[in-house]
């Protein structure tokens, strides 16, 4: 995917994760496209190495789902850490 897609991907998949796990976020629409991004890039590796589903090309549901599951996961692992510090 081109850097186009990814911040396409990264901004639905985001808003995605936060709309799933709500909560006090004052996160703008850079926080959640960074968000997005790094889920997508996490959920990818799970996605690949333990399902062997592997990378898919363009913006389409499958990696918007696996954008969004991935910044669930980031956004949990996130908020946990935070709440120690």
């Amino acid at each position: 995917m081109g850097i186009f897609s990814w911040i396409i991907v990264g901004l639905i998949g985001g808003i995605l994760g936060k709309f799933i796990h709500p909560g006090n976020d004052s996160n703008g629409i850079f926080r959640t496209i960074i968000l997005g991004i790094i889920g997508g890039i996490v959920g990818n590796l799970i996605a690949t190495n333990l399902l062997g589903w592997g990378a898919t090309d363009g913006i389409n549901i499958r990696s918007i789902g696996i954008a969004a599951l991935g910044s669930l996961l980031v956004l949990v692992i996130f908020k946990r850490v935070m709440k120690r510090g």
